[in-house]
């Protein structure tokens, strides 16, 4: 059962290795690689979250705000870029007992009506993983355009 705590994990400061899509839509499309850093930070005592990714290669910055809903026990996930400048609509969802947190929504990307899938998977003390894939068939297939492997930070990085 989800809880106000279950991206306590994620708080500090970490590398991140990104692989993604040159095409969101395309499964045969090519990957771009690309590094990032990352700080999360805990409000609401824990029941909220915010991080800040910084991609300097790219020329851009995300955040994510995270909000627990304690009536429903999900979370939403709201994202954001500084080449936009806008909030994208949120995926909700919660973690599993299997430990890993499954989040959808619905947006729109490239002028088609997506369904959008975030997986967080593989978290421990020092490693996280975040997926994101999306789907044009009502859930029938998936494509994963962007995955996100995470290293917590040493004071010598």
């Amino acid at each position: 059962m989800s809880t106000a705590h279950d991206f306590d994990f994620l708080h500090g400061e970490w590398d991140i290795h990104h692989r993604r899509r040159t095409d969101f839509l395309d499964a045969d499309s090519d990957w771009e690689e690309f590094p990032a850093t990352h700080r999360c930070w805990s409000l609401f005592d824990g029941a909220a979250d915010i991080d800040e990714m910084d991609v300097p290669g790219q020329g851009w910055k995300g955040l994510t705000l995270r909000l627990f809903d304690p009536s429903a026990r999900v979370w939403s996930l709201n994202w954001s870029s500084s080449r936009t400048g806008r909030l994208f609509p949120p995926v909700t969802g919660r973690f599993g007992p299997d430990g890993r947190g499954r989040f959808h929504g619905d947006d729109t990307h490239d002028g088609k009506d997506v369904r959008v899938r975030y997986v967080w998977s593989g978290i421990s003390a020092t490693t996280a993983r975040w997926e994101q894939a999306f789907s044009v068939d009502g859930e029938g297939t998936w494509v994963t355009n962007w995955v996100m492997d995470f290293t917590r930070r040493t004071s010598a990085s």
